[in-house]
């Protein structure tokens, strides 16, 4: 069974950085395409980014493209998302999240398991 542990979520200023994590297995950082997704109040749940079990594909979302890291950390099992240049239209809650194909889909359907998610909250 996959699991998957978000942490990292905070309280930021804007142009303030956060680092998320989400903790798994070892399995499933070899074997799953893993991704972020984001839900801000009152908006549906939109993707982020995403990594291949390799870490040789991934995928942003245009909004976060320059200024947002994903990778893997595999002396931690952990599965990353590195954010800078943060505004409070990053504010939303962080959901991890895990697929067992190698693309990096952007479809929340494609996703069959989910973390619980970690709040982001950025400051004006």
């Amino acid at each position: 069974q996959v699991q998957l542990v978000e942490s990292g979520g905070g309280l930021v200023q804007t142009g303030g950085s956060l680092r998320l994590s989400c903790a798994t297995s070892a399995r499933t950082l070899s074997r799953y395409t893993m991704a972020w997704f984001r839900q801000a109040p009152g908006k549906e749940r939109e993707f982020v980014a995403a990594i291949t079990p390799g870490g040789v594909s991934m995928a942003y979302a245009d909004s976060v493209k320059g200024r947002f890291t994903i990778s893997k950390a595999t002396t931690k099992n952990t599965m990353d998302l590195q954010m800078h240049t943060l505004t409070p239209e990053d504010t939303a809650v962080y959901y991890c999240a895990a697929r067992g194909y190698s693309w990096p889909s952007r479809v929340i359907r494609d996703y069959d398991y989910w973390g619980q998610g970690t709040q982001v909250t950025i400051s004006s």
